[in-house]
């Protein structure tokens, strides 16, 4: 099942880089499926802070990648980066009704 969040993000995806939407799926890969770059990726990452209100931590996962604490391969899956982003989203959730 599709996700609001993985709309969202795909939506985003396509608005940000040109990407055509029917080739976003939850498997796509968004570097070696989709295309993007470091600094696409990081003009979608602050469009979604925009649309969803939170802060995604872009230049961490960079730092996790690059210090082999975060598989790249797993990471920039769609469906990784929807789960990731939820998980902000419920984090702030929380954090703003505390």
């Amino acid at each position: 099942m599709v996700s609001e969040t993985f709309n969202i993000v795909a939506d985003t995806i396509t608005e940000e880089c040109g990407v055509p939407r029917d080739k976003v799926s939850l498997d796509s890969h968004v570097i070696n499926d989709l295309g993007l770059d470091s600094i696409a990726f990081l003009d979608v990452c602050y469009a979604l802070d925009v649309k969803l209100n939170i802060k995604i931590p872009f230049d961490q996962w960079v730092r996790d990648v690059n210090a082999g604490k975060i598989n790249a391969e797993e990471a920039f899956k769609m469906r990784n980066l929807v789960a990731e982003i939820d998980k902000l989203i419920l984090d702030d959730s929380a954090a703003r009704q505390a």
